[in-house]
């Protein structure tokens, strides 16, 4: 029988906040000597309470609804617009990510403060069970949902990736970055959890914390330069992710060149770990007023609280400097006091965007005596209206470095450019000889320009995304009813052995 103001689901979780309770006072039974830790029974029955109340489902319906939305404007968007597959892969994975991060947040900022108000959380602390243990096995739970959530993103960036050789690295980086991120915000949902007086508190601050370090990742790219615009992305955990994502997948830029961006995810997990686990883990109270040693004080100013929260998610970040595009002069004639020349294999082509262009230079001392070292850098300029380029987008390698090269000797390089925007463009390579001091300088040497001419991408992505996009919700609302289904079956079961 239901209490006057209880409904089945208050019902249900109470049944399971005393079933755990039972199993951390009664449970001894040892399985091969082991006796079974008691975070993984509070994880266990978390565990099934989540998936089968259906909480986690309702929440990955309206991921995968959000998802197929997503995907089917940036198909259209697409189809106008030409977007290089590349590009189609990393929006993907960064929505399935930002997007997969809010269900964890959800069910983080409700694990503890509903429990509280839904009468269940007691029924733990009584047990035998130390507080850390109980919000370790929560933690576990909570996170649970990730992993599904991101398989349900790896659909949309196979048919939008139109079978780009970026897909597997892409989801490679996506599974290490939303990992973390995971970590990192349904931890930081716990922690409001926590300490926040009600349900309505935690769920409110874990959602505006949420929205502030989304938004600046939606910014255009010219809000997000400067200084201020690079602090921001050192120190906000998903636009650093976000940054390091894109230089790395669309940018040819490698992993340890953008690391920095990819620390502030890993000290965003960190630092938000050590608070819970080492701070706020062990103070978890009944009473929301009783979790300090100050209770007053302590009670009266959630407020100020939720913001130390959100300063502790971002306090871990790296501040790192990020290095400012240097420009790199580079040229194809002799220098006639030092016998330098450079010289380079191609003149001009016609490319579409997306396409990589390589190329060769050679480098040779035309001169009477041994060189100094050479840098040999690369430049690109729009010859049009537009943009400034940044060559760090364009190429993974913008200087190659060259040993003292004696009278008559020369030497081969190769490089490599994506054509990453559709226009005009000259590129040029530049000699400089290192100076002999501190008071001296040395003359550049440039070659001959490739006029490369950037086409937009021609092949639209096809328009299988639609079959993913409306099969991927539908069979998720599907696998929802079926717990539904049998609860109700049961109810029945249970009301017709009460009359009989």
């Amino acid at each position: 029988m239901l209490g006057p103001d209880e409904t089945a689901s208050e019902t249900l979780q109470k049944g399971i906040a005393m079933s755990v309770a039972h199993d951390l006072r009664t449970e001894r039974v040892e399985r091969r000597g082991v006796t079974p830790p008691v975070w993984w029974l509070v994880f266990k029955r978390e565990f099934i309470d989540l998936w089968t109340g259906g909480r986690i489902l309702l929440l990955l319906i309206l991921f995968s609804v959000v998802m197929s939305v997503t995907s089917a404007l940036r198909e259209l968007e697409s189809q106008l617009s030409l977007i290089p597959p590349v590009e189609m892969v990393f929006l993907t994975i960064l929505s399935g990510i930002s997007f997969g991060l809010f269900v964890g947040l959800v069910i983080g900022a409700d694990s503890i403060s509903g429990e509280r108000e839904r009468a269940t959380l007691e029924p733990l602390l009584l047990t035998p069970a130390k507080p850390r243990q109980i919000v370790f096995g929560k933690f576990l739970a909570a996170l649970s949902p990730w992993p599904v959530t991101f398989l349900l993103t790896v659909p949309y960036v196979v048919v939008l990736g139109h079978g780009d050789s970026s897909v597997q690295e892409g989801l490679l980086l996506g599974a290490l970055l939303g990992g973390l991120l995971a970590m990192a915000f349904t931890g930081f949902g716990m922690l409001m959890s926590i300490w926040a007086k009600s349900n309505r508190v935690s769920l409110f601050g874990s959602l505006v914390v949420y929205l502030v370090f989304l938004i600046p990742t939606q910014w255009p790219g010219s809000a997000q330069k400067g200084d201020l615009g690079y602090l921001i992305q050192q120190f906000n955990p998903l636009q650093a992710s976000s940054e390091f994502l894109e230089k790395v997948l669309v940018n040819n830029r490698t992993v340890a060149e953008k690391m920095p961006y990819l620390m502030a995810a890993i000290y965003a997990a960190a630092g938000v770990l050590a608070v819970i686990f080492l701070y706020a883990a062990p103070r978890l109270r009944l009473d929301r007023d009783a979790a300090s040693s100050r209770p007053a004080t302590w009670g009266r100013r959630p407020a100020t609280w939720g913001r130390l929260g959100s300063v502790l998610l971002i306090a871990g970040a790296t501040v790192a400097l990020v290095s400012m595009p240097v420009a790199r002069a580079q040229a194809a004639t002799t220098a006639p006091e030092q016998g330098l020349q450079i010289s380079i294999d191609l003149g001009y082509k016609t490319v579409n965007a997306g396409d990589e262009v390589e190329f060769t230079t050679v480098v040779k001392n035309a001169g009477a005596e041994a060189s100094p070292p050479l840098n040999v850098a690369m430049n690109i300029v729009k010859t049009g209206k537009g943009d400034p380029v940044d060559p760090e987008d364009w190429s993974p390698e913008r200087t190659q470095e060259v040993d003292s090269l004696a009278p008559g000797d020369s030497i081969d390089q190769t490089w490599t450019v994506e054509a990453i925007l559709e226009g005009d463009y000259m590129v040029y390579m530049t000699v400089i000889p290192k100076p002999s001091g501190s008071n001296a300088t040395s003359q550049p040497v440039s070659s001959k320009g490739i006029h490369l001419t950037v086409k937009p991408f021609t092949q639209s992505n096809p328009g299988g995304v639609l079959p993913v996009a409306i099969a991927t919700p539908v069979a998720l609302t599907l696998i929802a009813l079926v717990p539904r289904g049998l609860r109700r079956r049961r109810a029945k079961e249970d009301d017709s052995g009460a009359e009989s």
